[in-house]
């Protein structure tokens, strides 16, 4: 998904004003013209010439009218359609806008059908994996409270209970990761962040890690969503087992390194998908990297996972 290419349009007024006066000046500039080349060509030739040039430019202005304004709204609903009918790239930019109008009209309808989109994914991803990953702990507390029914002795029950606790604490989490992955696609007010700013908080967050940060630059994204992206990458470094985070900005791109143990070849197609993650054994829910990309999809922006030595991932804005 590419980014609107940036270069100057027309405003709309000029163009609807530049096309209004030319159709009120080709006549009078017709009859003007007749009163000249009739005395040197004759009534009859001069009508035939000037005829043939207000000819050809009203068909210049037609075909400037259809560059700019037909052309890509036609396109525009044809894209409508095509993403509501799931077809591949039907939201990436077009290849023409026209006008300055029709740019930022564009990009808000392309933005609206990714986040209708991701939504849309939310649902899905809801109906495929929650229900999965919810029954095995209902399972598990199901069966631990018929055997706690049969024990007789308070030391063969403690187990028992301890089982139950355990399946309740994960069951909270997946439906508390389930609810963060459904408002990660709640539009935010737009803004700029620079990375450094957020640096003290995130530090206080984890004093575990250390955080460098090699090259400072402000981003298109605001605080709070920026905020978040960031604290679930540190602290997915931390339990990977790293020691320092190094976060690298430029304008419309920040890199994320860490020392830690890294991605395995086998996992590293799976780490966006909902639920899955390595460490279930240890309370991992597998939503935090998906929260992380429909955050900054909301956004605009993407999130990419690059080989390095240990994790490191490259968002663009």
């Amino acid at each position: 998904m590419g980014g609107i290419t940036r270069k100057w349009r027309p405003p709309l007024f000029w163009v609807l004003a530049l096309t209004v006066g030319a159709i009120l000046s080709l006549p009078l500039a017709g009859l003007l013209a007749l009163r000249g080349l009739a005395p040197i060509l004759g009534t009859r030739q001069a009508i035939l010439l000037i005829g043939g040039v207000i000819l050809i430019l009203s068909a210049l202005v037609g075909y400037v009218l259809w560059r700019v304004l037909l052309r890509p709204i036609t396109a525009l609903a044809a894209r409508a359609e095509a993403a509501a009918q799931g077809a591949p790239g039907a939201l990436d930019p077009l290849s023409h806008y026209g006008t300055q109008e029709m740019e930022r009209l564009g990009r808000n309808v392309l933005n609206m059908g990714r986040i209708l989109q991701g939504r849309v994914a939310v649902l899905r991803s809801y109906a495929d994996h929650v229900t999965h990953e919810l029954t095995s702990p209902l399972t598990v507390l199901r069966g631990a409270a018929e055997l706690l029914e049969d024990a007789d002795t308070p030391a063969a029950r403690r187990p028992l209970i301890d089982r139950i606790n355990s399946a309740t604490d994960r069951m909270m989490a997946l439906l508390q990761a389930q609810r963060a992955l459904a408002h990660a696609q709640d539009p935010m007010p737009a803004g700029q962040t620079a990375v450094s700013t957020l640096i003290p908080a995130l530090a206080r967050a984890h004093p575990g890690l250390v955080l460098h940060l090699a090259v400072d630059a402000t981003q298109t994204v605001p605080p709070e969503a920026l905020r978040i992206v960031l604290d679930h990458l540190i602290a997915n470094a931390a339990a990977a087992g790293a020691g320092q985070v190094t976060l690298t900005a430029c304008p419309g791109g920040l890199r994320i390194d860490d020392d830690g143990s890294g991605i395995s070849d086998g996992n590293r197609a799976r780490i966006f998908d909902p639920f899955f993650t390595t460490r279930r054994d240890t309370g991992g829910t597998g939503m935090g990297l998906p929260i992380v990309r429909r955050m900054l999809a909301a956004h605009g922006a993407m999130i990419e996972l690059e080989s390095g030595p240990g994790a490191r991932f490259v968002l663009r804005f």
